[in-house]
Formats: structure tokens, C-alpha cells, sequence
């Protein structure tokens, strides 16, 4: 299995290394995209990260899922970049997984990929999720879309990613007994 996390200027730090340290842990091969054309990108807090290819270098259909950190300058930057738009449409369509967290969410809604589906994100986001049905809970799957609500459960996201690729409530919980929790 292999996924991609995509960094945009201002992302938010916890939620995108927090999802890429535990997707790692559970041995998902797991690759950083920057969408801004450098491979330095600085987060919302100031913290630059060094993301291993470019979008223009990279085929997003030979992935297994493609992950979008919050943050809310990084969020609108995500939504702002044409072929990612386009990469998540045909990663949806064609069953593969889709996942944001905080107010990357707003990028579903804006896609209306949300339509008829439950959804979490940031509270203040909510009128971005276009259709969805908001649940006010850590994490929400709902069939290949999983939606976080926000830096202080990317545990729970980062375990929701894992057990929908991997199948398997066992490799969580070794990630989990690996970290202490």
C-alpha cells in the first residue's frame, strides 16, 4: 500500500507529520508531495519540511490513497491546485481512498465529493463541506472518504488511514503498543 501527503505553504505541522510518522509505523509507504512548485515548504507555525517530490513529478494514480494536512492557508492552497483537484476526483472514482483533516475537508465539499456522505472537520468549516452530513466525531469513513476533525486527534486520523489500508485492527494496535497508547 502506498499513499501521498500533500504540503501546501501554511499546512498544519501536527496533522501532516503526525499522518505520515503513523502510516509509516504501519509500514505504508508513504511519500510528500509539495503542490508549491519547491520541495521546502513551511507550515502554518513557521516549521519548514522538506517534501520528497514535486506534484509535477509524481503519477498520483499509482497510489493507494492521497491524504490532505489541515491548516487553514494550506487547505486553501490545496483547493486553489488544479491537477491535485483533478487527481482526488479520479482517485474517488475510481475507489481508491481519500482522507483530509482540519479544514482540508473543504476541498471534498468544494469538489462535491461530499454529497450524501457523513464528514467531520475544524469547527467554522462546516459551510464548506457542500452536501455532507456533519458529525461532530474525531475521525468519519464513509465508503473511500475519511475526514479528521483537527490537530489534536491526528492520532485518531493517522489510525483510521492505517486500519482502512491495511485491513486489520492488529497492525493499529502494534502501532498504537509501539507509541504508548
Amino acid at each position: 500500500m502506498k499513499a501521498l501527503v500533500f504540503l501546501a505553504t501554511g499546512f498544519e505541522e501536527l496533522e501532516a507529520v503526525g499522518t505520515i510518522d503513523i502510516l509509516r509505523r504501519g509500514d505504508i509507504e508513504t511519500i510528500t508531495v509539495s503542490v508549491t512548485g519547491d520541495k521546502t515548504v513551511t507550515g502554518v507555525h513557521g516549521i519548514p519540511v522538506i517534501a520528497d517530490k514535486l506534484f509535477e513529478e509524481t503519477d498520483c494514480t499509482l497510489f493507494d490513497a492521497l491524504v490532505l494536512p489541515g491548516g487553514g492557508p494550506g487547505s486553501e492552497m490545496l483547493n486553489r491546485h488544479e491537477g491535485l483537484r483533478k487527481a482526488l476526483v479520479t482517485s474517488y472514482e475510481s475507489g481508491k481512498l481519500i482522507a483530509a483533516i482540519c479544514a482540508s475537508p473543504r476541498v471534498f465539499g468544494s469538489l462535491g465529493l461530499l454529497k450524501g456522505k457523513k464528514a467531520t472537520c475544524y469547527p467554522g468549516i462546516e459551510p464548506e463541506l457542500t452536501g455532507a452530513t456533519i458529525v461532530n466525531e474525531p475521525t468519519v469513513t464513509d465508503r473511500n472518504i475519511i475526514t479528521g476533525r483537527g490537530p489534536g486527534l491526528v492520532i485518531e486520523f493517522g489510525f483510521a488511514l492505517l486500519n482502512y489500508l491495511k485491513d486489520s485492527l492488529c497492525d493499529v494496535d502494534d502501532v498504537a503498543e509501539a507509541m504508548l497508547l
